[in-house]
């Protein structure tokens, strides 16, 4: 008679444990979840231009092979088809349950810093009217615009600091630090953020989407912000600016899924700076054991979702293209995990700033569609910008 194998038992940490042991270079992810902290690297992740999705699925087979146990691919993708990627099997994998908030978030770093916003306000105000023009035209129906800013300090930015800050202040986030490094980067580059907007998670058979799209921001005044969130639910431009995101992401699961659920009216969600239209998906796997219905290959068929991008995608790509005079690199691309089963967890890539020495670029968008107001779209890019500032000691300054 066969002896069943000994099954070993993860070793326990704490959320803060992992924080506490984070260092430039590892990889850390934290959501509502759990958290992982990743160091090291088995194998890196080569795709070219084809299925990423793929490319991790052959890696994590060939880690298994190796002798690596629970094999996990760790990682971020950019904003555009042809973008950058930064996504490796790791060495070492120690999980943790979710940040509880606890502790204190700890002082920001005591820097001198320099604020420089690309483009100027005025010009971002100016390219959400000529996006006006292209809708009222009928060659969009949305386009999302973002404005970087570059905030330089007069000494290096200590990333483990940073993230500390970012997941103690938002712990229902999904934090992340990843090393995004390229060949010629003046220094190591680490993509650190904390995100509300879960693209995609898979567990076994279940799926899971939360899209979000029209904002408000959150302000100190609890009377106002009850106003503020009614105000969202009635809000026909916000309403109809949501319903693009969630009718997309309910239409490409439902091409992998069954038993969908969509719910037809949204809610609102709360982070510590905005409020959010918000609808959560979920829905039932038609056939789990199918490569392309990994956690990454259903990510890589929601993005660009109509909430980072427009509608219709091609024409929103290209009209970003034109206005937007920054590079996104990783902003409003993805960020996350998938392990051996397909199972895994990736997120929109906002809320986040790409740290560089003494460096950090720092990318808000907001949706353009018509009936929308420049000044409100650039107020709301200002209010997306807190949540790093926020941990950089600079909320106020966009």
């Amino acid at each position: 008679m066969s002896t069943p194998a000994m099954v070993r038992p993860r070793p326990v940490h704490r959320a803060a444990d992992l924080l506490a042991a984070y260092l430039p270079g590892s990889f850390f992810y934290s959501s509502a979840t759990g958290s992982l902290l990743a160091d090291g690297v088995h194998a890196p992740v080569r795709s070219g231009h084809g299925s990423r999705a793929a490319a991790v699925s052959e890696a994590l087979d060939a880690a298994a092979v190796h002798g690596v146990e629970d094999p996990v691919a760790v990682g971020a993708i950019g904003f555009r088809p042809d973008a950058e990627a930064s996504l490796v099997v790791p060495a070492v994998v120690r999980r943790a349950g979710a940040p509880d908030g606890s502790g204190p978030a700890g002082a920001p770093a005591s820097a001198k810093w320099s604020i420089t916003p690309r483009p100027e306000p005025e010009v971002y105000a100016d390219g959400v009217r000529r996006a006006l023009e292209l809708i009222g035209a009928g060659e969009l129906d949305k386009v999302v615009l973002a404005r970087c800013l570059e905030v330089t300090a007069d000494q290096p930015v200590p990333v483990p600091a940073l993230l500390s800050r970012l997941v103690r202040l938002n712990p229902a986030a999904h934090a992340f630090a990843v090393d995004v490094s390229a060949p010629g980067d003046p220094a190591p580059r680490t993509l650190v953020g904390a995100s509300p907007e879960l693209l995609v998670s898979r567990r076994g058979t279940e799926v899971v989407a939360n899209p979000l799209a029209g904002s408000l921001p959150r302000v100190a005044d609890e009377a106002e912000n009850r106003r503020r969130v009614a105000a969202l639910l009635a809000s026909a431009k916000d309403r109809a600016e949501h319903a693009h995101v969630s009718a997309q992401v309910a239409e490409v699961l439902g091409r992998f899924c069954v038993d969908l659920d969509a719910p037809a009216e949204p809610s609102v969600i709360g982070t510590p700076t905005m409020w959010h239209l918000s609808t959560r998906i979920t829905g039932r796997l038609a056939d789990p054991t199918d490569p392309g219905s990994s956690a990454l290959a259903l990510a890589e068929a929601l993005h660009p979702t109509p909430a980072v991008c427009g509608v219709p995608v091609d024409r929103a790509r290209a009209a970003i293209a034109e206005l937007e005079p920054e590079d996104r690199g990783y902003y409003s691309g993805l960020v996350g995990w998938s392990d051996l089963q397909g199972d895994g967890e990736w997120v929109v890539t906002i809320r986040s700033a790409e740290v560089c020495d003494r460096m950090v670029r720092l990318f808000a968008g907001a949706g353009v569609v018509a009936g929308s107001d420049p000044a409100a779209e650039l107020a709301e890019t200002s209010a997306k910008f807190r949540t790093l500032l926020r941990a950089l000691g600079l909320e106020g300054t966009a």
